[in-house]
């Protein structure tokens, strides 16, 4: 495992809620907390599973996916969605990349719903809502938004903005009304839900734990997630994942072809 972290106030590890763990604890790789408006990457192997877990209720988590090994093949949102006959995801979807391999797969989900068209937030939609709060003043209480902390994470790797791509936001919920436009459900996200993100391939992950960008919220406060990694081993071939649709079984078949 891989990984670089932002560093901010570490949280009260009794301020964290119960969860539960479907690991033998010796096949637990990891556990952190990654406080709300930090960001990470890592590359998350083949076999592995990361539950990624709302701690207070609240969060929003966007997130980008591109293969290790070529990293010019990513998560591909569009083909995500019509593939499987979507506009969200939840347990049993699995993201594509724009070559038609499943880079993970959502095994497990408490939450339902997490949007897929909303993109992340950037500076200047910070600044509009929220004011202006720099490092210089205000330190690790400063500021942060989706797309820049992102752009920090691509850095890292050689990658930059022109690998940004279409986000997925994990425990977020948004749904259009009967004229198209789009209205963000505040009651969806609860204390303690989590998402199971089981990688069928290695996966450069990027991860903002900033606010959602129709988050109605009109103060800066985003929310801390807990990333728990562990030995899962791949889809099997009654995985729900896999028979949800014909289309996952030949994306799976594309991806084992890749492994051969």
């Amino acid at each position: 495992m891989q990984t670089t972290f932002s560093t901010l106030p570490a949280l009260a590890r009794a301020a964290v809620p119960a969860h539960s763990t479907p690991y033998s604890p010796e096949l637990l790789l990891w556990e952190e907390t990654m406080p709300g408006g930090a960001h990470w990457s890592g590359l998350v192997r083949r076999g592995n599973t990361l539950r990624i877990t709302d701690l207070h209720g609240g969060a929003n988590l966007s997130a980008l996916f591109y293969n290790f090994e070529e990293r010019s093949e990513r998560y591909n949102m569009p083909d995500t969605l019509k593939a499987q006959h979507t506009a969200m995801l939840t347990r049993g979807h699995v993201l594509y990349s724009d070559m038609g391999r499943v880079l993970c797969a959502i095994a497990e989900d408490s939450c339902g719903w997490h949007d897929t068209v909303c993109g992340m937030s950037d500076a200047a939609m910070v600044e509009q809502r929220f004011g202006v709060a720099r490092y210089q003043e205000h330190r690790n209480a400063m500021f942060r938004n989706g797309e820049d902390g992102c752009l920090i994470e691509l850095g890292k790797w050689g990658m930059g903005k022109r690998d940004l791509v279409a986000n997925a936001n994990f425990f977020s919920k948004v749904v259009a009304d009967a004229d198209g436009a789009l209205r963000f459900d505040a009651a969806h996200r609860r204390e303690g839900q989590y998402i199971d993100l089981r990688f069928e391939m290695n996966v450069l992950v990027v991860l903002s734990a900033c606010q959602h960008p129709l988050d109605p919220a009109t103060r800066y406060d985003p929310k801390p997630v807990r990333l728990s990694c562990w030995r899962s081993g791949t889809a099997g071939l009654d995985d729900v994942c896999r028979t949800a649709c014909p289309e996952n079984e030949r994306g799976y078949i594309n991806t084992e072809r890749y492994f051969l």
